[in-house]
């Protein structure tokens, strides 16, 4: 419609053109959203180098309790960051559990065996909460960055989420450069990507941002 013709129409017909649009756009979802039946736990990798890879799981997870479902945290790298989401989470103890198993980056710990040492702990920690269906979600913050490091082999990985986790459990797994053989088994893939950072114009993390 022409700019011309849309000032030519009345409020009442531009209106009603649009409740007509709307309607048939309505009866297009309805379906759509009729053959989608299938109800699983899903493998969930958020990454590139975007910020809020992490921000994105944790959001997940807090509308997972607004659910009133049990959600298992565990953080392979953030180990020594006091961050606010998980001081926020400490309020839902009831529901959330935490496991906060790394030592920083790799850059900080300088100690290859200890931070493969610190992964596999994490990775055991991950797998018995996965495994025990207790939790309707199970983020593993930062497991992308081991497997990147090489800390623990991708086909464990990819093995146990194709062959021991549950079919009513989630797992979100997020950190960037993700492995391809984990992007191929995942029911959802984000890459988050950076068009602009504070970071580079000389900005540090700040508080309620970066941690």
């Amino acid at each position: 419609m022409t700019e011309e013709k849309a000032k030519a129409l009345s409020e009442e017909e531009l209106n009603a053109r649009h409740a007509d649009k709307m309607r048939k756009k309505k009866a297009a979802r309805d379906k759509i959203m009729a053959t989608k039946t299938i109800e699983k736990g899903l493998v969930i990798v958020n990454t590139g180098k975007g910020k809020g890879k992490s921000t994105a799981g944790f959001g997940m997870v807090f509308r997972s309790l607004g659910h009133g479902h049990r959600v298992g945290v565990v953080q392979f790298v953030k180990g020594r960051i006091e961050t606010g989401e998980r001081m926020a989470l400490e309020r839902f103890s009831d529901l959330v559990t935490i496991k906060r198993m790394g030592e920083g980056f790799t850059w900080e710990t300088q100690d290859r065996q200890r931070d493969i040492d610190a992964a596999r702990q994490a990775w055991d920690a991950a797998k018995e909460m996965i495994r025990s269906r207790d939790y309707r979600m199970v983020l593993c913050d930062e497991l992308n960055i081991v497997l990147r490091y090489d800390y623990l082999p991708i086909s464990e990985i990819v093995e146990f989420l194709k062959t021991e986790k549950p079919e009513d459990v989630h797992v979100v797994i997020t950190g960037r450069n993700a492995k391809v053989e984990l992007l191929e088994i995942a029911d959802l893939v984000t890459d988050m990507t950076m068009v602009k950072h504070p970071f580079r114009s000389g900005v540090k993390p700040q508080e309620g941002i970066e941690f």
